[in-house]
């Protein structure tokens, strides 16, 4: 027997809420992926892990906001806690591998290819995994073509989104590509929900007024939740992350500078003043003498 489903069970207010959710997370993401190329290589890591870590949870958190207006009328939904969070590990993991290939080695044409495909991938891998938790009395049946198409959204979407964080500079167009990846996100979720048919057993449970999605899924999107929170005051503090120059300091161009052009301000630890370039150098002619 064919089950009813309902994805929009609160109206728009999931899908949108959830697409904003993706479009936080990726946004995080992709700014700390643009902040790691201009960090010392051994703070790139920490910057580039918690990117991962960003998109990784909006990812997962996008996917369970839309997933509180999902029921299937016949039969009740509820979710398998280990697998549900093991969506979350491969969504990390997969991004991340996808963002660190493009943190170290740059825009190059197989970084980006490479780094979006096994980005689009943990993005798949995490819908698919998620709804392979939700335990109810039938099984769910796929419209292969229907979810190739999605897989192939996660990944195109995933690698322009990649390239615009490493190519585009400016803290505005890192928000566009955020919102690209939200888009990649939101629509590999609804293009896999539409290929999604579900198929009660005979003498299928009759839902009752139980636990809803809700009560279920509420209490466990809290510690992403918090977490995606966190990360954006973390980036949000980093003046170089909003404004694109240390401190939020520029340098007065000198005679001859190109009118119009914005140099970033030296680091302290490593500005030489003139005095002391001249007094090594004199040390060094003393010795020579």
């Amino acid at each position: 027997m064919q089950g009813t489903v309902d994805g929009f069970g609160y109206g728009l207010m999931t899908p949108v809420v959830a697409f904003l959710m993706a479009c936080l997370g990726a946004a995080l993401g992709l700014r700390c992926t643009t902040r790691s190329l201009r960090a010392e290589r051994s703070r790139r890591a920490g910057w580039l892990a918690l990117g991962a870590l960003s998109i990784g949870s909006g990812i997962w958190t996008m996917h369970f906001v839309a997933m509180l207006g999902f029921t299937v009328q016949e039969a009740p939904v509820t979710y398998d806690r280990p697998l549900t969070f093991a969506g979350l590990a491969v969504a990390i993991v997969m991004v991340g591998i996808g963002i660190f290939l493009v943190g170290y080695q740059g825009a190059t044409p197989m970084a980006l290819v490479t780094g979006g495909t096994i980005t689009g991938l943990g993005v798949a891998s995490m819908h698919y995994l998620g709804m392979a938790g939700m335990r109810f009395d039938g099984h769910f049946a796929y419209d292969t073509l229907t979810v190739s198409l999605s897989v192939v959204i996660a990944v195109v979407a995933s690698t322009a989104a990649l390239w615009a964080a490493v190519s585009i500079h400016g803290f505005l167009p890192s928000l566009g590509a955020g919102v690209v990846m939200g888009v990649a996100v939101s629509g590999m979720h609804y293009t896999g929900m539409a290929a999604l048919r579900v198929h009660l057993h005979p003498g299928a449970a009759t839902a009752t007024a139980g636990d809803t999605p809700t009560s279920l899924l509420l209490p466990m999107m809290i510690g992403p939740g918090c977490f995606l929170l966190l990360a954006g005051v973390i980036v949000m503090i980093d003046p170089l992350v909003v404004t694109g120059t240390p401190g939020g300091r520029v340098r007065t161009p000198g005679p001859g500078f190109p009118a119009g052009r914005r140099v970033a301000a030296i680091p302290v630890q490593r500005r030489r003043t003139p005095y002391a370039s001249a007094a090594r150098r004199g040390g060094g002619q003393l010795r020579n003498r």
